[in-house]
C-alpha cells in the first residue's frame, strides 16, 4: 500500500471508479446544458437520439459514461459536432484553439458531415500556407 493509499485509505480501483465517475459526471452535466440551451426535452433528446429516455437521464445525472457511438447520437439529437462531446468525455484529445474552427463546430444551421468537411477544407488550407522548410534562394537559383 502507498503512503497516498494509507491516507485517504482508497484502493486503487476506488480511485480509478472515482476518475471515471467524475468524467461521466461532467460529461453528463455538459450534455444535459446543451439540450436546456437547445431548448430540448429529455423525451425529444432521446427520441432524436435514438436512446431510451431513462438511459438518457441516467447519462445526464453522471450514472452512466455513454459509449462513442451514443455520443455521436447525441450530438446529431442535438445538432452539435460529436468531436465536441468526444472531446468533453476525453475520448479525443483537444485541438488548439481556433476562433474558425470553434465557430464551424458551434454552428447549429449546418450538418455534420458539412461541418468535417469545411474542416478538412479549412486545415488543408493551413497545412498548404505552412512556410515551407526550403530556403527561397533555392528555388530561386532553381529556376533559373
Amino acid at each position: 500500500m502507498t503512503d497516498e493509499t494509507r491516507s485517504t485509505g482508497d484502493s486503487a480501483g476506488e480511485v480509478a471508479a472515482r476518475v471515471v465517475s467524475s468524467a461521466a459526471q461532467d460529461i453528463g452535466s455538459f450534455i444535459k446544458s446543451q439540450r436546456e440551451a437547445a431548448q430540448v426535452s429529455l423525451r425529444q433528446l432521446s427520441q432524436l437520439a435514438g436512446v431510451s429516455n431513462p438511459y438518457l437521464s441516467q447519462i445526464e445525472r453522471g450514472l452512466r459514461k455513454p459509449s462513442a457511438e451514443v455520443l455521436g447520437q447525441i450530438a446529431k439529437g442535438l445538432r452539435m459536432s460529436s468531436e465536441v462531446l468526444y472531446m468533453r468525455a476525453g475520448l479525443l484529445e483537444q485541438r488548439p484553439a481556433s476562433p474558425v474552427r470553434d465557430a464551424l463546430l458551434s454552428d447549429v444551421s449546418i450538418t455534420e458531415r458539412q461541418k468535417q468537411v469545411l474542416l478538412e477544407i479549412y486545415e488543408s488550407f493551413q497545412r498548404e500556407n505552412l512556410p515551407s522548410t526550403e530556403p527561397q534562394a533555392d528555388e530561386q537559383e532553381n529556376e533559373r
